[in-house]
């Protein structure tokens, strides 16, 4: 590929896409998307936002040291601190980013920064030049770029790449941007900045008003960006961000009008959808294009006749290009550790010891017995189930028993852990969630707000697992919780537990704007 027509895919799921209420993760589950981000061969994984938590430290540092085929990025304030904590994170990397930001509209630097042009001029060119002390590889990012003066935006990008910053990535921080408008403004900055030349130009667009993707397809086809900072599936703040999928298929299916190259590996996006999907507990709606249910689904008898007599009547991609074949049975009841170990592998699952893969294999072999059929998904569930039940959680799940029946108010009867030791708690309710809930809540007395319920089929047919997301509030804290059973009721304990862990956990982390 050559350089001018290679187009650089910016993955920032664990950085921006974390910023959603609830989307929260741990450091293994960050190793995992990661680990699977590499498997769809992304440019640059933004891995977090070093100077955030120590969490976020640490699992930056974690990625670094796993991350061979891809660029790992730290995000930093314009600050020697976050810049300097960004390095350290990044040191096992064999390629390292910094991402430094300050905001360049007037509004922010009034209202939030309470800075005058001048010193935000200063401390722009400060980091990048403290910056370039750690790595070669130093993105520069005015944030809320497309509501900032295109005059003093030249004055701070023309000064920050003389101080060698490789990356300028053009923010549109709050989806204000509407895609000729915003292309038109890039391109402003590269004819009118001397040394635009000098650097790579990238797009970073949210989706506020439903117009990220278009924005991102401007900038690069009117503005000449050659970088498009995404997530998977379109998961971020407010109403998200680029969504991965979308803009790499509206690019390789397209390549009669954008002609780019592209690194990805399409077949991987389904997985990697799934798996973001289920760390975070955010369902993917069924018509999100690419990845959603009904993405290559036909209803209309019109459409169905169309297709069978030719595919591309109705369809532009081809499902099983971008992952929805590995939708099969892959294992039963006689599988064996081996065939499972191997599958495992073939999912970008990791697990660290024998251990780990045997007690796996265990809770595999059971829920065998009570599933004929097993897929790709259910084995997904099965593995983070696990590493939750081993992730020495405050609270664990032990077992429970429910009653329920028509004219009689639900009971429910729960055993879990506390701290290590056992607890047993009764509750009635509306329903046997409720119930449930009510049961754990008359020993934990957290006080939070439920502000989700949500259940969703793992795979398809009525022995499928069903996945719950419960989403908890307390005290300004939003987290998701994710539990996964063949009994819908088991699993709603199980999230109602992930997410009570999640607040235990007290993890206060800041959350920059971009």
């Amino acid at each position: 590929m050559s350089a001018s027509n290679k187009l650089i895919i910016f993955d920032t799921t664990l950085r921006d896409g974390e910023q959603s209420p609830g989307a929260s993760m741990t450091k293994d589950e960050k190793i995992r998307i990661a680990r699977q981000l590499e498997r769809l061969k992304v440019d640059v994984i933004e891995a977090g936002f070093a100077a955030a938590s120590q969490g976020d430290f640490e699992s930056i540092q974690a990625i670094a040291g796993i991350i061979k085929d891809a660029t790992v990025c730290s995000l930093s304030r314009a600050n020697d601190r976050d810049i300097a904590r960004a390095a350290e994170a990044l040191a096992p990397a064999e390629r390292k980013r910094i991402h430094t930001f300050i905001a360049t509209s007037p509004l922010h630097m009034e209202k939030k920064l309470r800075m005058t042009p001048d010193q935000v001029f200063e401390q722009a060119k400060q980091a990048v030049r403290f910056a370039r002390n750690f790595t070669d590889d130093v993105e520069f990012s005015p944030e809320d770029g497309s509501r900032s003066d295109v005059d003093f935006l030249c004055r701070v990008i023309e000064a920050v790449i003389a101080e060698g910053a490789t990356t300028i990535n053009f923010a549109d921080t709050v989806g204000y941007g509407v895609p000729e408008l915003y292309g038109t403004m890039l391109r402003t900055l590269r004819e009118r900045i001397p040394n635009s030349d000098k650097a790579v130009w990238s797009v970073h667009c949210h989706n506020d008003l439903g117009m990220a993707v278009a924005n991102s397809l401007a900038g690069v086809m009117i503005g000449g960006a050659r970088q498009i900072e995404c997530t998977i599936n379109g998961l971020g703040e407010r109403a998200g961000n680029t969504a991965l999928e979308e803009v790499v298929m509206a690019i390789k299916t397209r390549r009669d009008y954008f002609n780019f190259d592209l690194g990805i590996d399409i077949s991987q996006i389904v997985a990697t959808s799934r798996l973001v999907s289920q760390i975070t507990g955010f369902a993917v709606q069924p018509n999100k294009a690419v990845v959603g249910a009904n993405a290559f689904a036909h209803a209309s008898g019109i459409h169905q006749d169309g297709v069978l007599k030719a595919r591309d009547t109705y369809e532009i991609m081809r499902a099983e290009d971008v992952g929805w074949a590995a939708n099969k049975i892959v294992l039963g009841k006689l599988s064996g550790r081996n065939a499972f170990k191997q599958r495992l592998e073939e999912l970008g699952i990791s697990l660290e010891s024998e251990a780990e893969v045997n007690a796996a294999f265990a809770r595999f072999k059971e829920l065998a017995d009570r599933k004929s059929e097993i897929f790709d998904e259910d084995i997904m569930a099965l593995v983070a189930d696990e590493a939750q039940s081993q992730g020495n959680e405050y609270y664990q799940f032990v077992s429970l028993s429910q009653q329920s029946e028509t004219g009689e108010k639900p009971r429910a009867n729960v055993v879990f852990s506390i701290d290590g030791k056992e607890s047993r708690c009764a509750g009635e309710g509306n329903g046997p969630v409720d119930a449930i809930v009510n049961a754990i809540e008359s020993k934990t007395a957290s006080g939070a707000e439920l502000l989700l319920f949500s259940v969703n089929a793992i795979t398809t047919g009525t022995q499928s697992q069903g996945e719950v997301t419960m989403r908890l509030s307390k005290a300004g804290r939003i987290v998701n919780g994710v539990g996964a059973d063949l009994d819908i009721v088991v699993a709603s304990a199980k999230a109602y537990l992930s997410a009570l862990n999640k607040l235990h956990s007290k993890t206060e982390k800041l959350n920059p704007q971009l």
